[in-house]
């Protein structure tokens, strides 16, 4: 019963919850899930190029001659790369860290793979590399780290612009985005 709450969000009352349901109303869909999860832990793994999550040595973007070898947009997890993926126009390449710079987790250059990431900043063709970290203050860190890798590389290194959500209103926006707003705005 407490197994689920290996999931994000779910505390222990949730847990018991969730499984009372699928015990007492969905026995065929507890079913499924756990057939279906374990096929999942059985086939899928990390892109060999990206590292986002695939049933393939290679996953379909990373596939795609279509895509723009010159950009490389770098993000934590492989839920960044479908949420930039469907949501942007962006159409270049991706690497996905698994992660942050987080030192007192025991978390650095190592367990991202930076070495990997390394290796493709010498690759010929490629020309930016855009940092969507997120903007917490270890994110901020592992985006600093790596534009300092691809500086020593002569590689051009972006970062995503942070602010005021389209649609947003000022009055209910936290003060650290709106000064992060302030701090980047552009010529209208």
């Amino acid at each position: 019963m407490m197994a689920l709450r290996c999931l994000p969000g779910v505390g222990s009352k949730t847990a018991q919850r969730m499984t009372f349901y699928l015990l007492q109303r969905d026995r065929e869909g507890a079913r499924l899930l756990a057939e279906k999860l374990l096929e999942a832990i059985e086939r899928v793994g990390q892109c060999c190029r990206c590292r986002t999550l695939t049933e393939n040595s290679v996953c379909a973007l990373c596939s795609d001659v279509s895509r723009d070898a010159s950009t490389l947009c770098i993000v934590e997890t492989p839920a960044d790369v479908l949420a930039v993926d469907q949501a942007t126009i962006f159409n270049g390449n991706f690497f996905v860290l698994h992660g942050h710079l987080s030192p007192l987790d025991g978390i650095g250059p190592d367990e991202l793979g930076m070495d990997l990431l390394e290796n493709l900043m010498k690759s010929d063709g490629l020309s930016e590399l855009i940092l969507a970290t997120n903007t917490t203050v270890e994110g901020e860190a592992t985006a600093h780290y790596i534009s300092e890798m691809a500086q020593r590389h002569n590689l051009k290194a972006t970062r995503i612009a942070h602010g005021v959500p389209l649609g947003g209103e000022l009055e209910y926006i936290d003060s650290g985005t709106l000064s992060h707003a302030f701090s980047g705005r552009k010529v209208f």
